[in-house]
């Protein structure tokens, strides 16, 4: 959570002249988590209500440029932490597919270090720290020898002003959140993967069909489906599941539903962890922990 956008939301949902402002836009950018990281993006004050009440007034046409220009991309690679268990235990090598990349780094979780509790896996930077229960942490990372991505807007860990923006995206009290992402970012930007442009359902298939034989190709998302309207998502369901390979969800059980599920194990399980349509563990959206009943 966000102490400092809860303060602003709450304080924007009653403020006319901001809120006569958003409505120019369309509704699709109306988004509370789009227009604070523009405001941080382009050096704005986020912590106190009246401080960004000014700033946004004087400066809406810059600040409204960059909000139809941007969308929220989060690219958290903490998330790779609750993936890794099942993507070491499928058979190697791998090829991996996200939908909905971003800037593509979740494609290398075999580049990464982790700590589970207090076993260490891997010698990469940065380490992803997880509470893992229910399960035996992985004795071994995955072998991946192809990684690609599908996004709508991919974003380049080689421009500043791609990072930048990922940078501004993360909420302003999690310093350790950008520390981690500033280190992902420098080891992808070493060997950047492909990044492909298009949609989830129209060219999914053309991007799993570049999959090297020989690998198991792994199809995987983390926190998209929610951007994805129902009927598309059902579709995409029904293609994901017809390809070669494996599926790897993390979704919220509201996006994503599943029939039996238990109980979350506590506040801030929201997301379901499944594979090829299995639901197998409750996950933290940044991978922070994850829970195992399957």
């Amino acid at each position: 959570m966000s102490p400092a956008y809860e303060r602003l939301a709450l304080a924007v949902s009653g403020d006319a002249e901001l809120l006569a402002l958003i409505e120019r836009l369309p509704p699709a950018k109306r988004q509370p988590n789009l227009l604070f990281g523009v405001v941080r993006l382009l050096g704005g004050p986020v912590e106190d209500p009246a401080a960004f009440h000014a700033y946004v007034l004087a400066n809406w046409p810059a600040i409204e440029a960059e909000i139809r220009r941007r969308a929220t991309q989060t690219n958290e690679a903490g998330r790779c932490a609750v993936l890794l268990p099942l993507l070491a235990a499928l058979p190697q090598p791998l090829a991996l597919l996200e939908v909905g990349a971003s800037a593509g780094l979740c494609l290398y979780p075999d580049r990464y270090a982790y700590r589970y509790d207090r076993q260490l896996l891997g010698d990469g930077r940065p380490v992803l720290d997880c509470a893992l229960t229910g399960t035996l942490p992985p004795s071994r990372v995955p072998t991946v020898v192809w990684r690609a991505g599908l996004d709508l807007n991919p974003l380049d860990v080689t421009d500043a002003d791609d990072v930048a923006w990922l940078d501004a995206l993360i909420w302003p009290e999690h310093a350790h959140r950008r520390a981690r992402l500033r280190a992902a970012a420098n080891l992808v930007a070493a060997d950047p993967p492909l990044l492909v442009r298009g949609d989830l359902v129209d060219d999914l298939p053309a991007v799993a069909a570049l999959a090297p034989s020989g690998a198991t190709l792994v199809v995987f998302h983390t926190t998209v489906l929610y951007q994805v309207p129902q009927r598309r998502r059902t579709a995409f369901v029904e293609l994901v599941r017809g390809l070669p390979g494996n599926w790897i969800a993390a979704e919220s059980s509201r996006t994503l539903s599943y029939d039996g599920l238990p109980d979350p194990p506590g506040a801030g399980f929201n997301n379901v962890l499944a594979l090829d349509g299995k639901p197998l563990a409750w996950a933290q959206a940044h991978g922070q922990a994850a829970a195992w009943f399957g």
